[in-house]
């Protein structure tokens, strides 16, 4: 590949040395301005001297893309013999042992299109530093083991710039000049740097106040710009719940005076955990029923609370170095998963979070990019903030509470806040503080840190009717994944129970308990943990004809090898009071019927003969009548009912290593769509026309929507006259974004006027607001129609298009890519010139975004040898590319090798 002949250099873990320097004060002064903005910055620097040393070693500064004014030590300037500038740093030869560093740097904030370090959104000033972007801003070691208290001095044109934040608490404010003003900051909690944050702008704001346990007044304050200020509320109480959630359930208090939330547009990320000034993607502020989705208003609630739980898990304590990313990551998805579930729906919480797990991270483990939730290098660390640092570093955190138990587990939290706060830690010390509080020898589960890939389960019953035993064998495994061909067994907590031929839970009684955990407190389920190869546990006085409730709460990131009768699926879809084993359940049965149905198709010559045959076979008859009988099953709320009529995708289908058929089971799932919609129509039917969730923003209310929209996603495979007018009518008499949006959603399916009516109208009446014209695109771009692709090439030349706004590419090139595997895939290749097009045009721009699609071609081998040849020549493409971004350069060169 070629870039100019230079390949980045890989960062490696067991390279870490500590900083030589301590830098206790930052002392910052901005005095802002759109293309020439300068950057004094003062430095209180101290020399870590051992006895060994002779002299004082180098002291090296990160700094890219800036102007270098003046240097000084201890107010003399520097000759320039006593440093070295080059593209990346800024090297002085022979410091002393203690001084003061002021370097004065140079930025262009309006011309910084990658949206890292100080730039410009909407004509205000705004910080993204995490990563590595403060070294876009001053000379600093931009590494998150230096730790220092900072003080911030901002001077900007006061009409222009009215609003001047940075974190901490405000000191003072001022007047410099007839047209300037200033304020000043104070955060006395040491950071690193990718933890400071700057805004300055014309916004407007709400204010709102929490009282902490300890009776201390926090003023809470959201920042928007003005004509968004009607739509923060739901925002601000969101952060209030996640304040006191944070009290009541980890005893975290929040330690400043003020708490600040800024919504800006142009943002790569979904939000920042600044410390005490969070900076967020105007997706995850701005709300209200006219223009947000259910959807949104969760995903609202659950990133600000996480951004709120990293003020502990993440800036009181952070990461040593980026390599340990998962400790505030993993732990902090976590806690914002636990959040969302005490506040809503536990069981549909479960079924998202697994969703995505598998049809993100599964992958991601099984294809080239799959390292561990710890890696162990990386090229450029954006791209390694990825599902498997988050989400699988997440189900890791889940695994020590599920082996621990809620007690343990919290105790453990207890001694790691107690033990690093005001630390920088390594994910280490966090497995330790568990292990000590415990006393639970936590040795093998480490293996979770340093392996990647996904183990495989398989387990076997054995039954005795004359002894009445039942023998368990369990086997795990992990495939080979880059540069880890042989994996050592994880440590494995499997919950699981026994259900009865009434479907009531059998008493577990175990010949021997060693191998099951002591957090087990219902003795009709236990914790299995799993340590060895192959495992084997006997369970006493076991009533014939028993069905297994395996990993139940998915208290796994596993693949679970169980080959289940339809009888017994069916039976755990019916009875199994896990509610997440449940939906598991009706998943395989509907994966079995596509499956069969897709390889019936690839052997047909008459495949209207194969589909008429498979609707009299017994798994889809069992499928029908269990699906048919849950929509009436009181004890389901009408989330789960929803989540029960969800067909998996495409690629999440095969279980097998074969490559996907996306044609074919195309073909199978939509067959099956229609299948249910002309078995259940009577039945959804009447649902669709009982249910009116009104306008409520809660649960229950969220509920009804989604399975009355459900209900019309299924309907939508029957002929146009059943579902059209229910769509059209639903569209324009829609009081909310979730039913009028769903609404739009099946219009896209159709070919007819109607379809083309209501787009436009979406449009007229949204055009003014960013993030719902965000939607309008993403609606088009999901649409599984015949000419989708067409559709998006059309879209991208739309005057509303533009690549300079992440939210905009992700919704339009990002959403097809990733969520419509049928236009992405399309035979001809000319889904993948779309999305290698885009790279191409952004690398230099944003690489971050590019890097985040590019992506996508990433599992290139999972597909048939022609798609396969397409994507490869697509990858290859980009990577002649002369100037390749370190971003995208490591995404394509992974998956090439």
């Amino acid at each position: 590949m070629s870039r100019d002949n230079e390949q980045p250099r890989a960062i490696l873990r067991e390279d870490f040395s500590p900083f030589d320097y301590q830098i206790a004060h930052v002392a910052m002064r901005f005095d802002l301005d759109s293309h020439h903005t300068t950057v004094t910055t003062n430095l209180t620097v101290e020399q870590k001297r051992t006895a060994e040393d002779s002299q004082p070693s180098p002291l090296l500064l990160d700094g890219v893309e800036l102007k270098l004014d003046s240097i000084a030590i201890d107010d003399r300037a520097l000759e320039s013999h006593e440093y070295t500038v080059d593209s990346t740093s800024l090297k002085i030869h022979e410091p002393p042992e203690s001084f003061k560093l002021t370097v004065v740097t140079v930025i262009d904030p309006a011309g910084n299109t990658a949206l890292e370090g100080l730039y410009q959104s909407s004509g205000n000033f705004c910080t993204q530093c995490e990563a590595q972007g403060f070294r876009k801003i001053t000379y600093f070691p931009d590494r998150p083991d230096v730790l220092s208290v900072y003080e911030v001095t901002i001077v900007a044109d006061k009409n222009e710039y009215p609003v001047l934040l940075s974190n901490g608490n405000q000191l003072e404010q001022g007047v410099e000049s007839d047209d300037r003003h200033y304020v000043k900051w104070h955060d006395p909690h040491p950071k690193p740097s990718y933890l400071f944050a700057l805004v300055a702008g014309k916004l407007a704001k709400i204010t709102d106040s929490f009282k902490t346990k300890s009776g201390r007044d926090v003023e809470l304050v959201i920042y928007v710009e003005s004509h968004n200020i009607s739509r923060c509320d739901y925002a601000m109480q969101s952060l209030k719940r996640a304040m006191q959630w944070d009290e009541d359930v980890y005893g975290l208090e929040y330690d400043l005076d003020i708490f600040m939330i800024v919504a800006v547009d142009d943002f790569n990320m979904g939000a920042m955990e600044n410390k005490g000034l969070n900076i967020f993607n105007s997706k995850f502020v701005l709300a209200d029923l006219e223009t947000a989705t259910d959807t949104d208003f969760y995903g609202i609630e659950s990133v600000v609370a996480h951004e709120y739980f990293h003020n502990w898990t993440g800036n009181r304590i952070t990461c040593r170095d980026w390599f340990q990313l998962s400790l505030k990551e993993g732990l902090t998805v976590f806690r914002d998963q636990e959040f969302s579930a005490d506040l809503n729906s536990r069981a549909v919480k479960r079924v998202s979070d697994v969703r995505l797990l598998r049809a993100r991270q599964f992958p991601e483990d099984a294809g080239p990019m799959a390292h561990p939730i710890r890696p162990e290098s990386y090229i450029e660390i954006n791209n390694f903030y990825t599902v498997t640092v988050y989400e699988k570093g997440a189900e890791v955190i889940r695994m020590l509470h599920t082996i621990l138990g809620a007690k343990r587990f919290h105790a453990g939290i207890d001694l790691y806040v107690e033990r690093h706060d005001g630390e920088a830690a390594t994910c280490e010390n966090f497995v330790a503080a568990m292990e000590e509080s415990s006393g639970v020898d936590l040795s093998c589960f480490r293996r979770w840190y340093s392996q990647a890939g996904t183990p495989l389960i398989r387990l076997r019953c054995e039954y005795d009717s004359n002894s009445e035993e039942l023998t368990v064998s369990i086997e795990q495994s992990c495939p080979p994944t880059p540069g880890q061909a042989e994996k050592s067994p994880f440590h494995i907590p499997i919950r699981f129970s026994l259900l009865g031929h009434d479907g009531a839970p059998v008493s577990l009684k175990i010949n021997n308990r060693h191998g099951v955990s002591d957090s087990t407190v219902d003795d009709k389920e236990l914790v299995l943990e799993i340590k060895e190869s192959s495992n084997e546990f006997v369970f006493n006085q076991v009533p014939a004809n028993v069905v297994p409730s395996i990993l139940r709460g998915f208290s796994a990131p596993v693949i679970l090898d169980y080959q289940y009768t339809d009888e017994q699926l069916v039976r755990l879809l019916t009875y199994d009071n896990d509610p997440f084993n449940r939906w598991e359940s009706a998943q395989r049965l509907i994966k079995r019927v596509i499956s069969r149905t897709a390889n019936a198709l690839k052997q047909a010559t008459e495949p209207q003969t194969v589909l008429s045959q498979m609707q009299s076979d017994s798994t889809v008859t069992a499928l029908v009548e269990s699906l048919n009988h849950l929509q009436k099953d009181s004890s389901l709320d009408d989330a789960q009912r929803a989540d029960m009529l969800s067909l998996p995708g495409i690629e999440t289908i095969p279980d097998s290593g074969e490559p996907i058929d996306i044609d074919g089971l195309h073909v199978a799932r939509e067959w099956l769509h229609g299948l249910l919609a002309t078995a259940l129509e009577k039945d959804l039917l009447a649902h669709y026309h009982a249910i009116d969730p009104g306008d409520d923003v809660d649960s229950e209310a969220m509920g009804k929507r989604r399975f009355k929209n459900a209900c019309l996603d299924i309907l939508s495979s029957l002929p146009d006259s059943i579902w059209l007018d229910l769509a059209v009518g639903q569209y324009r008499g829609a009081s909310n974004m979730t039913d009028r949006a769903a609404a739009l959603k099946v219009l896209c399916l159709s070919t007819g006027v109607e379809r083309d009516i209501a787009l436009t109208d979406f449009y007229d009446r949204f055009q003014e607001n960013r993030l719902v014209i965000d939607k309008w695109f993403s609606l088009q771009a999901m649409s599984n129609t015949p000419s989708v692709v067409e559709q998006v090439n059309v879209l991208r030349e739309h005057s509303s298009f533009t690549l300079s706004n992440p939210n905009r590419v992700r919704s339009l090139v990002g959403v097809f890519a990733m969520t419509n595997p049928v236009g992405f895939h399309r035979i001809d290749g000319a889904g993948y010139s779309i999305v290698a097009e885009t790279v191409k045009a952004l690398d230099a721009a944003n690489p971050q975004v590019a890097a985040r699609l590019a992506g996508a071609f990433s599992q290139w081998r999972r597909f048939d040898d022609a798609r396969q040849a397409m994507i490869k020549q697509e990858l290859q493409g980009i990577a002649q590319l002369p100037k390749l971004s370190p971003d995208v350069f490591e995404i394509v060169n992974k998956s090439l090798a």
